[in-house]
């Protein structure tokens, strides 16, 4: 189906103000992205306003339930267990997209990377020491002390420091944009509506997914039964106005960071702990009880993200991940208790599934599995043999009581349609030339990197990168 948008904007409001101040950068949105842009830019020397569109609260976007970024760095550190090279990093990122991203900006972004785990801590972000366990990435993500919120917190913080000023519930109705060259927004507060002149601007206003409707124009009508796990205020409207203001569109309006989470999540800002990291050690079944993919491809932060499209193909986007006692303690758990039951039939029973058909695949599973090794941190080489899907790795015998399932539906994280920019972050105009002083950063632009797929913590890192160059060229205009 066609991702193209045509929708016009808003009207102003007849009684509207110019604001009295005219700023060198405005910076639409309020997560990692834009308070890097806002921090560079004002450590470039200019004058920044940055608009959040939710109550300070709320403010912030995905980042408030973000854990970590991934970023390459030559040694080990008090933070990290070893290596990650540059080129790895861009092997990982060539697997999870097929392919599908622009190796320039790629190349840029990951070098840049290197640079910004220090960066970021100048700025006030902290990070604790390296995790290991069941999540498989002390080698590669840095982990916030304190979690997505608190890294927020010290980004609003240094930027309140340095003059940067903030405001909540400030909505963009409107961009006045001529030829390439932003003018002024129209911005619906409070008090009431303004507009706002700037030399640059910097939008860094998440994607779309909490429009529904906007989903709905690839996905179909499924999209009704997708969860949003971050912000309610992601409805990308500042994107439909740079698209209609002829800035070059990129992705695809069906491709989006979904992840299986709990079904029983809520419909807006579930976060990251209604995510289940437990499909590696069972199976996964629809509503009819027939598995659908291969649950052991590979370690889980390299596939965790391709689970909510997976189950988004399902009958009713409905799943549930089954296993068995032997595997209760090798995962984080979720908000969530798994359902509990003393047999696969007595599980099937709770979920509403057939109880013969749900112990038929268990028994088939259980059948192809073969003696092997179990590893549950490495590709170990527990497998099935005979079996359409396979499971390649982690394939153990379903069968110590008490057994467990989670009902899991897609997770919309973020869209990766977008605009395109460069690797100053300025965005490219249909007829090719880049805008006169309009950039962009984070989820905005995550589809020129991100064409498809995912690996845990690179949209921290382009919110990070990007965010900086985008402020840093935006102050450099502005003092032009």
């Amino acid at each position: 189906m066609s991702s193209e948008v045509s929708v016009s904007n808003p009207a102003p409001e007849p009684h509207v103000l110019f604001e009295p101040k005219r700023y060198d950068v405005l910076v639409v949105g309020g997560g990692n992205a834009a308070l890097c842009a806002a921090i560079s830019a004002r450590r470039s020397g200019a004058s920044v306003l940055v608009l959040e569109a939710a109550p300070q609260f709320y403010r912030g976007g995905n980042t408030r339930h973000t854990r970590n970024m991934r970023c390459a760095h030559d040694q080990a550190t008090e933070i990290l267990t070893g290596p990650y090279t540059e080129d790895e990093f861009w092997e990982d990122l060539k697997r999870v997209t097929l392919g599908r991203t622009d190796e320039e900006l790629a190349r840029f972004m990951i070098t840049e990377s290197k640079e910004i785990l220090t960066w970021i801590v100048d700025q006030g972000v902290r990070f604790q020491p390296s995790l290991g366990g069941t999540l498989s990435l002390g080698r590669t993500n840095s982990f916030f002390l304190g979690g997505g919120r608190a890294m927020l917190n010290a980004l609003y913080l240094t930027a309140d420091r340095l003059g940067v000023d903030v405001r909540y519930d400030a909505e963009v109705i409107e961009l006045e944009i001529e030829d390439g060259m932003f003018l002024s927004a129209t911005v619906k507060e409070v008090p009431g509506t303004r507009r706002i002149r700037a030399a640059s601007l910097v939008a860094a206003s998440g994607g779309f997914e909490a429009n529904i409707e906007w989903l709905k124009e690839g996905w179909g009508d499924v999209a009704e039964n997708f969860l949003i796990r971050g912000t309610r205020y992601n409805r990308g409207t500042v994107l439909r106005m740079l698209i209609e203001n002829r800035v070059t569109q990129i992705g695809d309006v069906t491709q989006c960071h979904a992840v299986a989470i709990d079904a029983r999540a809520p419909k807006f800002d579930g976060g990251i702990i209604t995510r289940l990291d437990c499909v590696i050690y069972g199976i996964v079944v629809n509503k009819n009880c027939e598995r659908f993919y291969d649950e052991g491809e590979d370690i889980w932060p390299k596939r965790y993200a391709i689970w909510g499209r997976l189950v988004a193909a399902q009958p009713d986007q409905i799943a549930y991940i089954i296993f068995d006692s032997h595997s209760l303690e090798l995962f984080m758990p979720s908000l969530f208790p798994p359902i509990k039951a003393d047999s696969i039939g007595e599980l099937a029973t709770l979920l509403n599934l057939d109880p013969a058909k749900l112990a038929g695949t268990v028994t088939a599973f259980n059948n192809a599995v073969q003696p092997g090794t179990f590893d549950p941190l490495n590709l170990d080489d527990c497998q099935t043999a005979g079996l359409t899907p396979p499971k390649t790795h982690w394939a153990r015998r379903i069968e110590a009581g008490p057994f467990y399932a989670y009902p899991v539906r897609p997770g919309i994280t973020f869209t990766y349609l977008g605009v395109k920019v460069n690797r100053e972050a300025r965005m490219i105009m249909a007829d090719g030339r880049p805008a006169v002083n309009m950039f962009a950063a984070g989820e905005i632009m995550a589809g020129n990197v991100l064409g498809q797929g995912y690996a845990a913590g690179i949209g921290m890192t382009i919110g990070s990168v990007f965010g900086r160059a985008a402020g840093r060229g935006a102050a450099r205009y502005a003092r032009n």
